[in-house]
């Protein structure tokens, strides 16, 4: 990831020795160049370094990345760069290509059963649907079981990088903190910002909602208002997370950080903001329903950076039904979540293997929040991650502290159903003894 040299200052004679150097090897190194306009800089001299590096290459900085020293920066470019050339700039330590990832969703198949079951329950302060509460998923992993008998409901602070949260929903009025968007570079993470009633139809906050990747939302089936823009197909992604956050943990702490767009694509120089920003506001959890298909050196020094404070990561790892890797699932401190059934078999639509897959949690046919108020059945293993994100948060009842490598191995203690599902489908309640026990607690 770094070339070894760290230089703090450029002398004048040796910038002109170095853009000379530059000319000569930009003549000899002819060939297909890089095609982005988006780079993330790393640099060993801070700001300074980073503008000195674009007026070299003809690129702008637009802002750092929020990394505690400074390294990390975007910088843009209306022409291709050329990134072999950037690293021959002493103090250079790695430039990369922005990569564009998007939110993980899976195509829909039959409304279950429990999205129709409204029937009013309080749950911690709150009202919600049986349907929510009660559903398969809910029973399959033992939510009401785990908290009951363990007297745990979630603590700390779960992030959840995403498109945003519908931060007026009811049910989580009581848990959700201030987030940020880094889309648009502004306080609050509200994703019903990005779309209006007029472009998307009118949400009866009455009826409930199917989504699918391809339409994004049906809007009670039986009136087929339909929001079907490609432009809106991530929408109601990051309220459905937290509302499965919500069901496991429901009186952790909920932080939005809206670094994915409408339409469910994004940045890793967003993502890796938001994890930082996670970090100087005392995140306890990440919890990351989206994938890269290539790695990020800088995503996985940020990531590095945030596991050894203390914080816990949990990605999604994809629904393109292969064994592959997906990024940041596929990192090794980092807990890759796999789609189950409700009949404990992997689902077909999800990735999987050892190197991707720590544990699987279900991910078909989930209900959860949806924005305006309402309850949406989704797919994918996006929703599957937060049901271990949310595990997580049972965990630190017990103790406040609980490191990446304590919750994985916790975790861990899962139902198993083969390797392709890690160590197995996620069980809350062995999770959470097995923590337990090595605290010393009943």
């Amino acid at each position: 990831m770094t070339n070894g040299r760290r230089f703090f200052c450029i002398p004048g004679l040796f910038l002109r020795r170095a853009l000379l150097i530059l000319t000569v090897l930009g003549l000899l190194m002819a060939g297909p160049a890089q095609a982005q306009t988006r780079v993330i800089l790393q640099v060993s001299g801070g700001l300074p370094l980073a503008q000195t590096v674009c007026r070299l290459l003809g690129c702008q900085v637009q802002y750092g990345l929020g990394d505690d020293s400074g390294q990390l920066y975007l910088v843009t470019s209306p022409l291709p760069l050329n990134l072999q050339l950037a690293l021959f700039i002493p103090g250079v330590l790695d430039a990369e290509v922005d990569v564009a990832g998007k939110t993980d969703n899976a195509t829909v198949a039959t409304a279950p059963p429990a999205l129709y079951d409204s029937t009013p329950v309080n749950y911690y302060g709150t009202t919600v649907r049986e349907g929510y509460l009660n559903q398969p998923a809910s029973q399959i992993v033992g939510v009401l079981n785990t908290q009951s008998t363990y007297g745990v409901h979630g603590s700390g602070i779960v992030a959840i990088i995403d498109t945003g949260v519908d931060t007026t929903h009811p049910v989580l009025q009581n848990v959700l903190l201030p987030g940020y968007d880094f889309t648009n570079n502004r306080s609050g993470a509200d994703e019903k910002g990005d779309v209006t009633q007029s472009t998307t139809a009118v949400i009866d906050q009455s009826t409930t909602a199917v989504v699918d990747q391809s339409t994004t939302a049906v809007i009670d089936q039986n009136s087929a208002s339909t929001l079907n823009q490609p432009q809106y197909e991530g929408f109601g992604h990051g309220t459905m997370v937290a509302g499965v956050v919500h069901l496991v943990a429901p009186t952790a702490y909920i932080l939005p950080l809206k670094a994915f767009h409408v339409d469910g694509t994004g940045y890793a120089s967003d993502v890796i903001r938001a994890i930082n920003y996670a970090v100087h506001h005392n995140a306890n959890i990440l919890n990351m329903s989206f994938s890269f298909a290539s790695p990020s050196n800088a995503l996985k020094m940020t990531l590095n950076n945030a596991t050894l404070r203390g914080v816990i990561a949990v990605a999604a790892a994809g629904n393109n039904g292969q064994q592959t890797l997906v990024y940041p699932a596929a990192y090794n401190n980092v807990m890759g979540v796999a789609s189950t059934s409700n009949n404990d078999t992997l689902s077909t639509f999800s990735n999987y293997g050892p190197n991707l897959v720590w544990v699987g949690a279900p991910g078909e046919g989930v209900v959860t929040l949806y924005p305006y108020g309402t309850y949406a059945a989704t797919w994918g293993t996006s929703f599957s991650t937060p049901f271990v994100a949310g595990g997580a948060a049972l965990l630190l009842n017990s103790h406040t502290i609980c490191t990446q490598s304590q919750a994985a191995w916790a975790l861990s203690h899962a139902k198993y159903i083969s390797n392709e599902v890690g160590n197995g489908r996620l069980d809350l309640s062995q999770a959470v003894a097995a923590w337990r026990a090595t605290l010393g607690l009943p």
